[in-house]
């Protein structure tokens, strides 16, 4: 039987071409561009490079501080004094990362610009993150606190300041008429890995920013809390809301301080979001359900009305086979396993047209070292959508054709 209705279904798709053009075009359109996002959440949600042990961390990435009085508000990342002098003051974390948000520098190599971004971290970063070093070592406590321009740089930055040079450990590197000596070459992280993506990793004690002489509370540092298991997250997150409490806002100008120690996707999601009640993630679920819902609806109804149209276009074809004995369940069972068929030759298409723009985007460097894929949990997603489109847009039609009386059905 479904091999009679693929025929059928093939019949009528080559009946009226233009319709079927536009079928399966808003078909794999939307799911091209569904696909990508779903690439670019997982490649951000799910990519546990250089950060391997995400599952005992805790992230201190924004914080915000608001006046009740006068509506004054502040939002940004740490002061690394917040860090340095709060963060690592408590008790459950073994190791706390810091570093700053990456600043644009240039570094130029035969006249040609290279582009760096620098990072300046303090030595528990090491320890807490596990980038793969291609070669060398990280810089150590004792080099931070001597002020030793020295620097971690990735492998990208090598292939564009040394060329195809074996090994440059010991080599210098110069980036704003300052040279700093290379201790070891990193992996490259993917940009979308905001707080560890870097192009050179330098000592905060080398930055030109002084920053261990700035008693503020904003600054450009955010932090990563590391627990010695998985089961002391909630015992470390209620240590630091405690402290977070107990600070006494230096600013005359606000009153109320909010700063969250979260799971990494919590607190992505609070970048976003801000700084508010635990609810950020419901609300980016139920954001992003409705962006799909309505992304999804227009050429769900574009379908419903081309779909009407066909059927209407095999009304005498209907009422025959009413004549003969058909059932309604049968004639809309056939009629959406025809649709389901549609949409998964569009299905079919989107997921070779993701394959051909996710290549594309990975070539083309728009984003740095990102690299989309279209892994299991992007085609189930896919897969999903491409029989709630079947679904969607075949039961209406399918009724419709269902009520059609025998004998109008045969004069049509």
């Amino acid at each position: 039987m479904l091999k009679n209705y693929f025929k059928i279904a093939i019949a009528v798709l080559k009946r009226r071409k233009f319709f079927t053009f536009i079928s399966l075009f808003g078909i794999s359109f939307t799911l091209t561009v569904l696909m990508l996002l779903t690439a670019f959440i997982d490649r951000v949600g799910n990519s546990n490079y250089p950060d391997k042990k995400r599952d005992r961390s805790l992230y201190i990435l924004n914080m915000e501080m608001t006046g009740s009085k006068n509506g004054a508000m502040s939002k940004g990342p740490h002061s690394f004094y917040f860090l340095d002098h709060y963060a690592k003051s408590l008790k459950t974390p073994v190791k706390v990362a810091i570093s700053s948000m990456f600043d644009f520098s240039s570094a130029y190599v035969n006249n040609k610009k290279v582009a760096i971004s620098m990072k300046f971290t303090n030595a528990d970063y090491w320890d807490v993150l596990d980038y793969d070093f291609l070669e060398g070592k990280p810089f150590g406590k004792q080099q931070i606190e001597n002020a030793e321009r020295v620097a971690v740089i990735s492998e990208d930055t090598k292939n564009a300041y040394f060329g195809d040079a074996p090994s440059v450990v010991g080599k210098y590197i110069e980036v704003d008429n300052i040279k700093y000596r290379v201790s070891g070459v990193v992996k490259n992280v993917p940009i979308t890995q905001l707080t560890m993506y870097g192009d050179m990793y330098l000592p905060y004690t080398v930055s030109k920013n002084n920053y261990t002489k700035d008693k503020g509370l904003n600054g450009n540092f955010s932090g990563i809390l590391l627990a010695k298991s998985a089961d002391d997250l909630p015992k470390m997150q209620k240590e630091y809301s405690d402290m977070v409490s107990r600070i006494k806002i230096p600013d005359k100008e606000f009153d109320h301080l909010y700063s969250f120690a979260d799971t990494y996707f919590t607190s992505l999601i609070r970048i976003i979001l801000g700084n508010g009640p635990e609810s950020g993630i419901s609300k980016m679920i139920i954001g992003l359900s409705i962006f799909v819902f309505l992304f999804m609806l227009l050429p769900t109804i574009n379908l419903v009305n081309i779909n009407i149209t066909r059927i209407m276009e095999r009304s005498s074809e209907i009422g025959v086979r009413k004549a003969f004995g058909a059932s309604s369940q049968t004639l809309v069972y056939q009629f959406i396993v025809e649709n389901i068929i549609l949409t998964l030759l569009g299905g079919l298409i989107g997921v070779v047209l993701s394959v051909v723009v996710m290549q594309i985007i990975n070539s083309s460097g728009l984003i740095a070292n990102l690299n989309l894929s279209l892994n299991y949990m992007v085609l189930f997603c896919s897969l999903l959508a491409c029989l709630v489109f079947g679904l969607l847009s075949g039961v209406y039609p399918a009724w419709r054709m269902s009520r059609l009386n025998v004998v109008n059905a045969l004069k049509a």
